[in-house]
């Protein structure tokens, strides 16, 4: 018995984390929506993958 509380405590644990990761992307998004608007452009909470030509710029960092 001890064994399924213990996860139904990781299951619980597992929704409570995507339920703040989704929050946060949530309030990121609206952070940039309200920072850009009015804008043409939609706003990107995510940044794009690098691409084959980002191989060959040198960057500081």
């Amino acid at each position: 018995m001890t064994g399924s509380k213990s996860r139904d405590a990781g299951k619980v644990h597992d929704e409570t984390a995507q339920a703040a990761e989704k929050r946060r992307l949530e309030d990121a998004l609206n952070e940039g929506l309200e920072e850009t608007f009015p804008g043409s452009d939609p706003v990107n909470v995510t940044q794009p993958a690098h691409s084959k030509a980002d191989h060959n710029i040198k960057r500081k960092g």
